[in-house]
């Protein structure tokens, strides 16, 4: 079971912002080796009496059900809460989607973070210059504005189809979806769940796509994973990636040194990256 939600690119565009909390939530079961089957829904947003809040919720529950239709999952339920505001001011339009999968036998779930070291790690999917509406965009800039990342429906069809398969096959050792900070967050997620270190290298992946660094370590587009596998099962994993037209570029290896390298860039200490991951919360509220 997954939940997710943006506001910042319903903000944007609210069309296309439902459909990529949906696709995100998607992909997200999808890496746990689930198969999604349905969705349920929180839509939270300002006063209905307000024309302009009006057209966001039309917006977003058109775009989530088109989503839907082509994804052919069915929405099961759901809730629609209005009047988030203060004043005359309303929230950001946020529908929060939930997706449900199930998995045939446990035991093939796939973990979220990287336990065996040695193994091989790959990104799946295309990373594109899409910084509007991102949390890097909002940190470092303090800015909101240009359009959400493009969201493939019919390949995140594919690419969950693919993480379904590989999970039964037992070729994937762990799945992380890329989303909010983009590959530099799943990179630090991956690397403290189970306290094992990486190399990783960028180079190749800004060659291919056509990015700075900037872009490769912060896009925020969709459609991608980040998969570790055991090198005795390379082979098969990227022909069945191949098979299935998912674009497939192997970015780094896990090591149990204590750090995430990142070649010609930096290289952190676990306990660095812990720190801050474990008390921003606490510290805020004290």
């Amino acid at each position: 079971l997954s939940t997710d939600a943006n506001g910042r690119y319903c903000q944007l565009d609210p069309y296309l912002g439902a459909q990529l909390a949906l696709a995100e939530a998607y992909r997200n079961v999808a890496t746990s080796g689930a198969k999604p089957l349905a969705v349920t829904n929180c839509l939270n947003f300002g006063s209905p009496e307000n024309p302009g809040v009006m057209w966001q919720f039309k917006q977003a529950t058109t775009g989530l059900a088109d989503a839907c239709l082509e994804l052919e999952i069915p929405v099961t339920g759901g809730n629609v809460s209005f009047y988030n505001q203060t004043g005359d001011v309303a929230i950001f339009p946020t529908p929060v989607v939930g997706v449900l999968g199930v998995i045939d036998d446990v035991a093939r779930r796939i973990p979220s973070g990287w336990q065996d070291e040695g193994n091989n790690i790959y990104l799946l999917g295309v990373t594109r210059d899409e910084l509007d509406g991102s949390v890097w965009s909002e940190v470092i800039h303090s800015h909101l504005g240009g359009q959400p990342p493009k969201v493939d429906l019919g390949y995140e069809r594919r690419l969950a189809e693919l993480l379904h398969g590989a999970s039964l096959q037992g070729l994937i050792a762990s799945a992380t979806d890329l989303s909010e900070a983009g590959l530099a967050q799943a990179l630090t997620e991956s690397v403290l769940r189970f306290n094992m270190g990486a190399r990783v290298w960028i180079t190749e992946l800004c060659e291919r796509d056509g990015l700075d660094r900037t872009s490769a370590l912060f896009s925020e587009s969709t459609g991608r994973v980040l998969v570790s596998v055991g090198r005795e099962d390379d082979v098969k994993f990227v022909g069945l990636c191949d098979a299935r037209n998912i674009p497939v570029l192997r970015i780094g290896v896990t090591d149990n040194t204590g750090e995430l390298e990142i070649q010609d860039l930096a290289i952190w200490q676990l306990d660095e990256l812990r720190t801050p991951w474990v008390n921003t919360l606490p510290d805020l509220f004290g």
